[in-house]
């Protein structure tokens, strides 16, 4: 059986040193676009799936179904390699070994699990609560087990500084580290004082998350690299910015009953990027 290369050559990236600055995209058009850009990595944002599936909040609604699909879909158009939302891993731990075997048979390069009680909530809201930290090692040990190919990734992302203060969310690192996490994410620092501690005291390699309208302060990626961060993720920035155009090109619509005129830009390669010119090759070579 062939191994995960996606994820083996994320981990190549990873081990020479290049910071790895990951989109967030969240269906097949976004996943297309950047796909295109030259990422090292995308990054599949549980809130703009759950939100472009379902239209509902990132509340603990999507199900592992609906997020194994999205993720397969989203590698079946996308050679870049894919950090996948997974949220607490659906369950108990036969469901943390399902969700890992299911996002590495989508494709996925690198697996987040979180350590939030059931149902989750959309980090940097508020009212998160945290499982035992002892719960969480048992996943990620699971986790890490489970794996059919050494290449893919765990990421083991903590929710504890929001309710339990950055001392237990470091605490928590350190013994997702030692559980056997490839990657660590602490959740919702709340300044550039402690995103610059967790690059002190983590030693895997770090993940940060700079959301649009979240506690954390957004910081350039050398700054980040700098502090000894590895990873940053955009998950808000593609859905904001591509709900704020729809709503400003139907708005012209529905005030001057025409979308001639508008100043939202239109992109013109609609039919080359998603794949039409294959289609008609194919009509060509195989037309009755």
């Amino acid at each position: 059986m062939a191994g995960n290369l996606k994820a083996a050559e994320l981990r190549r990236l990873l081990a020479k040193g290049e910071f790895i600055l990951a989109p967030g995209i969240f269906d097949g058009i976004s996943a297309r676009v950047a796909d295109r850009m030259g990422f090292p990595a995308l990054y599949m944002t549980g809130y703009g799936a759950t939100a472009s599936m379902l239209g509902l909040p990132d509340a603990g609604l999507a199900t592992y179904s609906d997020m194994v699909g999205r993720a397969e879909m989203i590698c079946s158009v996308a050679e870049t390699p894919l950090i996948a939302d997974a949220d607490t891993g659906y369950g108990g731990l036969l469901n943390v070994q399902r969700t890992v075997r299911g996002y590495e048979a989508a494709g996925v390069a690198a697996i987040q699990i979180e350590d939030q009680e059931m149902p989750k909530k959309c980090g940097h809201t508020p009212g998160r609560r945290v499982v035992p930290a002892e719960d969480m090692v048992l996943k990620i040990r699971v986790a890490a087990e489970a794996r059919r190919h050494p290449e893919t990734m765990i990421v083991a992302r903590t929710d504890a500084r929001t309710a339990l203060g950055l001392d237990e969310a470091l605490r928590r690192a350190r013994l997702y580290e030692e559980a056997g996490a490839d990657v660590i994410f602490v959740e919702s620092p709340e300044s550039e004082a402690e995103l610059e501690r967790i690059g002190r005291e983590v030693s895997k390699p770090l993940l940060a998350n700079m959301v649009e309208f979240g506690k954390t302060p957004r910081v350039e990626a050398d700054r980040l690299k700098t502090w000894g961060f590895d990873i940053a993720i955009y998950p808000g920035l593609g859905f904001s910015v591509a709900a704020e155009a729809m709503r400003q090109a139907w708005g012209h619509l529905k005030d001057k009953g025409t979308s001639t005129g508008m100043n939202v830009p239109q992109f013109s390669g609609m039919h080359e990027l998603m794949g039409f010119s294959e289609v008609w090759d194919f009509e060509k070579k195989w037309a009755q």
